[in-house]
């Protein structure tokens, strides 16, 4: 089903976008490897694999393999068969480890998996610390190299609020592997977990040119939601004053 999906889907996106691509040689012909990439688009899922002669493996939130109905089917099967795992991301503890069990399943075959280690989409197009539970461990549990990816320009084919996509060319970057060897059976360790992830993050900026920003990508969401809140009641708050004023006015002037 992959190589049916990667065709009916990489083969259009690679002729009508035409992504640009440096370091194909890092990735290895064969064997297990973390792609640990930046997250800037929904699509980042779909142009990383359809540059790839290898199936590159995802986790996704479960609701997308559960949703009942005949288009809930139809979207479990198009991210089955774009290499998609679903995820339990009910509790965070239990979301955690349930990728980090299928990053290394995954891993165990031989396979590439594929990663954000900033846990969600940039909300603004710069580059947000790296949660260390689930690279850095799982990483160290397999012995994997990690191969540091950066996705170039594809917020900018299709930006919130928008329907139709952006035709124009985004880049993919692919780093030398990385290998944590050294910090073989410290998985649990917290600041080994911390440097390897803070590792990762320096080599994906270095390929990416993104400003980076040392607060998690949860983090900036929820300051962006909170300003953009707080900006609409002062919205509110003012039209309120000029309708009064604008009453007080008309009132004595009547």
């Amino acid at each position: 089903m992959y190589g049916t999906m990667k065709v009916a889907i990489g083969g259009p996106l690679k002729v009508a976008f035409r992504p640009w691509v440096e370091g194909l040689e890092n990735i290895p012909a064969e064997g297990a490897a973390i792609l640990a990439s930046n997250h800037l688009s929904f699509s980042d899922s779909f142009f990383l694999p359809a540059v790839l002669d290898r199936k590159v493996t995802f986790i996704a939130k479960a609701e997308y393999f559960t949703t009942p109905g005949v288009k809930g089917k139809l979207t479990a099967a198009f991210f089955k068969g774009v290499g998609q795992l679903p995820v339990d991301r009910s509790g965070a503890r239990g979301a955690g480890e349930a990728a980090i069990k299928s990053g290394i399943e995954v891993l165990e075959r031989g396979e590439l998996f594929g990663i954000y280690p900033e846990g969600t989409r940039s909300p603004d197009g710069r580059l947000y610390r790296g949660k260390p539970g689930g690279l850095a461990r799982v990483a160290l549990a397999s012995g994997a190299p990690v191969i540091p990816v950066a996705m170039i320009d594809t917020e900018k084919i299709q930006p919130p609020g928008k329907v139709m996509p952006k035709l124009m060319r985004p880049g993919i970057r692919i780093g030398k592997p990385l290998d944590f060897g050294r910090y073989q059976g410290m998985e649990h360790d917290r600041f080994v977990l911390r440097a390897v992830t803070d590792e990762v993050m320096y080599e994906i900026m270095k390929l990416s040119g993104q400003e980076y920003v040392d607060i998690y990508a949860t983090a900036a969401k929820r300051q962006i939601a909170e300003a953009a809140k707080a900006e609409k009641e002062q919205a509110k708050e003012l039209a309120k004053e000029q309708a009064k004023e604008l009453a007080k006015k008309e009132k004595s002037g009547a």
